[in-house]
């Protein structure tokens, strides 16, 4: 799974495997049903193949520098050839956007036949796909697709009995190139070969796309690199047109492989909010952050009707319209190397989380300070949510992990409800806007006292996972990153000493000790957890220690720099892939710790 670069157009994402074949990709969005699906089932799933006819000695991929332009290297005993694949972004918020997958093979050295093979599956495979000659190439039709595919070579049909496939054989010597191009056609468009001239251009501006938008990106601190490739992957997880930013492209990728741990990301997570925002306007994309704020903003006003009394004014996730999404399975799939279920939908969206009021209102408050404001409608709705939870904060919930069990008084829930709280009270002050700042006070002191009482365990020596508990939680290394505890508070430090002895392992750190959640297979550790850890490490002081820890976990990323949610216990990526949440921590992370050693 983790030997994949990502590539994008700011609607939607595929996954290019470093043998060159694309075999994640869902149309026209990310959260639309799938198109290429062979990484959760190689047989039925469906992709688009292009492999040299000749055994291969290696295989390099890497981004052209700057960009979210992906190379892959085939290099043989009788010649390289070079893979370049992209999604053409001309603009920010193009109008009349045209949403392409192109694929651009050149020779570089000697000479090499190679075999193009498009197998599409659209519906999650659950519908077959009819090609034929039309116009200036091959249009391809399914239940809900319409696709049509131009070549600089020869194309070829085989109709097979459940599915049509589009194939090529073609040879490239040393400076020739050859091209494919993959388009989404409304009903009624025509396979049109303009593009194919244009191909160069496309490639030159989508380059010049992305290094106009990084050069405008204000780090120039010591891990420039991991931290831009991380704030090029948040941007191709941004739908532009909504400014909505997606957990992850896929959906199912088990956490451990053979689990049932599967779950979609291809929605918008509330708690991913406020890391969203910080690091947007940590690295100076006030645009971006404005955009994602008028979303989150549309969310803090809508109402889910009977939903409200039950589980508050907002929900856990959203997909891109800011509709709660359904779970349901696909039997048909084989899943992930076997990993079953196969699950589309998330049904966490109907849990009652209380920690994403923290992260939503946490965002509002950055925001508000480090951009131009937040309007009055959204301050109203902003009231309306924090006079709720100045009312349901003592209630159980799934907590921020999201447990699919009974509900508990997990204290980070708790934490970010006082953040809510808090960061409401600081807005209205420093703005001079109105609100129950007496009851809001209360609340937060209430809430304050209860973490301190019931939620520390005077004989670990630690705050705990829940109240009156005695196991951890890595949530607990934000209680200064949210300004709860100072970080020099003896009470941070000895839970810190505590978190280290029972869920840090060589500088990667489980959510919470393994065996406790009540779901089968066991989980690796949590990447966004070991980022929070050089975090707490750097806001105590201890700099050497956190350098150490972060130029460890950069050793775990991906070939091409990218991560998933968990890393196994043999070092491999699981989990969705790439994960937003994962790459916002890293940019954290990295940001104040070069301050910090500055």
């Amino acid at each position: 799974m983790s030997q994949h670069g990502l590539i994008g157009d700011l609607r939607t994402c595929a996954l290019v495997g470093a043998d060159g074949t694309i075999d994640w990709f869902c149309a026209p969005r990310f959260d639309s049903a799938s198109v290429f699906a062979a990484i959760l089932d190689q047989d039925k799933g469906g992709s688009w193949q292009l492999t040299p006819c000749t055994d291969v000695t290696r295989t390099q991929q890497f981004y052209y520098p700057d960009t979210a332009v992906l190379i892959t290297r085939f290099l043989t005993d009788g010649g390289v050839v070079e893979v370049h694949d992209f999604m053409p972004v001309l603009a920010p918020d193009e109008e009349a956007h045209r949403q392409r997958l192109v694929r651009r093979i050149s020779g570089v050295r000697g000479t090499m036949r190679l075999q193009m093979r498009l197998d599409a599956r659209p519906d999650y495979a659950r519908q077959s796909c009819t090609a034929e000659y039309t116009g200036d190439g091959v249009l391809i039709t399914g239940d809900g697709v319409r696709l049509g595919l131009i070549a600089s070579t020869d194309l070829d049909i085989e109709d097979g009995p459940e599915n049509s496939v589009v194939t090529a054989d073609f040879e490239l010597a040393s400076g020739q190139t050859a091209l494919f191009v993959l388009e989404m056609l409304q009903d009624g468009d025509d396979v049109t070969a303009d593009t194919m001239s244009r191909t160069d251009d496309l490639f030159d501006a989508t380059i010049a796309f992305w290094r106009d938008w990084i050069s405008t990106s204000s780090y120039t601190g010591r891990w420039r690199e991991m931290v831009h490739r991380s704030a090029i992957t948040l941007k191709l997880l941004t739908h532009e047109p909504t400014g909505a930013i997606v957990a992850a492209p896929t959906m199912s990728l088990p956490a451990p492989v053979g689990g049932s741990r599967n779950w979609d990301y291809r929605y918008v997570w509330i708690r991913d909010a406020g890391f969203s925002l910080y690091a947007l306007l940590r690295l100076g994309y006030v645009n971006e952050a404005s955009d994602f704020i008028r979303w989150l903003s549309e969310r803090m006003g809508q109402r889910d009707g009977d939903d409200d009394r039950r589980l508050g004014p907002l929900r856990v996730l959203y997909d891109i319209d800011g509709k709660p999404p359904e779970e349901h399975e696909l039997d048909h799939l084989s899943g992930h190397r076997h990993s079953q279920p196969v699950r589309v939908g998330n049904a966490a969206a109907r849990q009652l989380q209380l920690d994403i009021y923290g992260e939503i209102i946490d965002s509002v408050y950055l925001f508000n300070k480090h951009g131009p404001g937040i309007s009055h409608d959204a301050w109203h709705d902003v009231i309306a949510i924090v006079d709720w939870v100045a009312e349901n904060w003592d209630r159980t919930d799934a907590g921020m992990w999201e447990i699919r069990d009974e509900p508990q008084a997990y204290t980070t829930s708790r934490l970010m409800c006082w953040v809510a709280i808090e960061r409401a009270i600081r807005i209205a002050r420093a703005r001079g806007l109105p609100g129950d700042l007496v009851s809001w006070s209360t609340a937060r002191d209430d809430i304050y006292d209860r973490i301190m009482t019931k939620s520390w365990n005077p004989d670990l020596q630690s705050f705990t996972r829940v109240e009156g508990g005695d196991d951890l939680d890595a949530g607990l290394l934000l209680m200064p990153m949210v300004k709860f505890l100072s970080p020099a508070d003896p009470r941070f430090l000895s839970t810190l000493a505590a978190i280290e002895k029972h869920l840090v392992t060589d500088s990667l750190v489980f959510r919470y000790e393994p065996g406790t959640d009540g779901l089968d297979g066991e989980e690796g550790t949590f990447s966004i957890c070991s980022f929070w850890y050089v975090e707490a490490l750097t806001r105590a002081g201890r700099l050497a220690d956190a350098q150490l820890a972060l130029e460890k976990m950069f050793t775990y990323a991906n070939h091409v720099g990218l991560y998933a949610e968990q890393v196994s216990a043999t070092g491999d990526q699981v989990g969705n892939f790439p994960q937003a949440f994962t790459h916002l921590a890293l940019i954290s992370a990295a940001i104040n710790l070069d301050r910090a050693l500055s």
